[in-house]
């Protein structure tokens, strides 16, 4: 009975995702434009965290080849349903991490798309604004290689999207490679975490970087920031502006963005 009673809360939760991300003309219509200053036709892009796939639709629609990384079973078999006959989509059901592995999968039944292998992330969630009836209720060990290993097998993409809640600085630590651009999500829960990817960022060589808040998509910076500034700008935010998403581009990697990364 209760398995049968996760079953049905879980799926619940799958359809209101897929109505809420999906749902939304103009969602997708500037998920188009802001993507598209990193993304070109036939580019390999990695949507590490996939959720319930509509960034994947968004790198389909402008031509893009997608790896997507999502280890929890019920959004990987939502990703089947929608994108299992896209020969240009590969699904890889597992984690990422610092190092390979084992991962402990922290689940929330009730909002699948913040699961998290993170302790600090659901300890720090609790009773916090923003997060009030946020559980995790569920673990499951799942498999994890590092972001190294995923473009060893896939070749190296020309975009990273990582939203693994919390756990961003553990799998940025796993990548060696400057690929061109990548964009990880950052809360305020634990600041931390944002300010250390931005350190291996800049170990890097991502020399620029800018920032969007919340589900919106247009830059917060009318500039490009050095790694210095965006680490002062995120130590600046109150809690309650709750998440977002830092983009980081490598010298290599800057096609026209210029002053050209401004809001839209």
């Amino acid at each position: 009975m209760k398995r049968l009673r996760q079953r049905w809360q879980t799926l619940r939760s799958v359809a209101r995702s897929l109505r809420i991300y999906y749902g939304d003309r103009g969602h997708r219509k500037a998920m188009r434009i802001l993507y598209g200053r990193f993304i070109r036709r036939d580019d390999l892009v990695f949507d590490i965290g996939a959720h319930v796939g509509d960034r994947i639709a968004a790198f389909r629609r402008l031509g893009a080849r997608v790896v997507a990384v999502e280890p929890q079973p019920a959004l990987v078999t939502t990703l089947r349903i929608l994108y299992g006959r896209d020969r240009a989509v590969t699904i890889e059901p597992i984690a990422l991490a610092s190092s390979p592995g084992t991962l402990q999968l922290q689940l929330n039944l009730d909002n699948p798309t913040v699961a998290t292998g993170s302790h600090a992330f659901v300890q720090a969630a609790y009773g916090a604004p923003g997060w009030e009836g946020e559980k995790w209720t569920k673990t499951i060990d799942v498999p994890a290689i590092t972001v190294d290993a995923l473009i060893e097998r896939h070749g190296k993409p020309a975009f990273i999207k990582l939203d693994v809640e919390g756990l961003e600085a553990d799998v940025i630590a796993g990548l060696s490679y400057a690929v061109p651009a990548l964009s990880f999500e950052f809360t305020t829960l634990l600041p931390q975490v944002a300010r250390s990817c931005v350190l291996h960022c800049a170990n890097l060589g991502y020399a620029r970087y800018n920032a969007i808040l919340g589900e919106k998509h247009s830059f917060v910076h009318s500039e490009w920031l050095t790694s210095s500034e965006i680490a002062a700008w995120l130590s600046s935010l109150p809690l309650e502006a709750n998440s977002g998403d830092i983009y980081a581009i490598h010298e290599s990697g800057i096609r026209n963005q210029g002053s050209d990364a401004s809001n839209q």
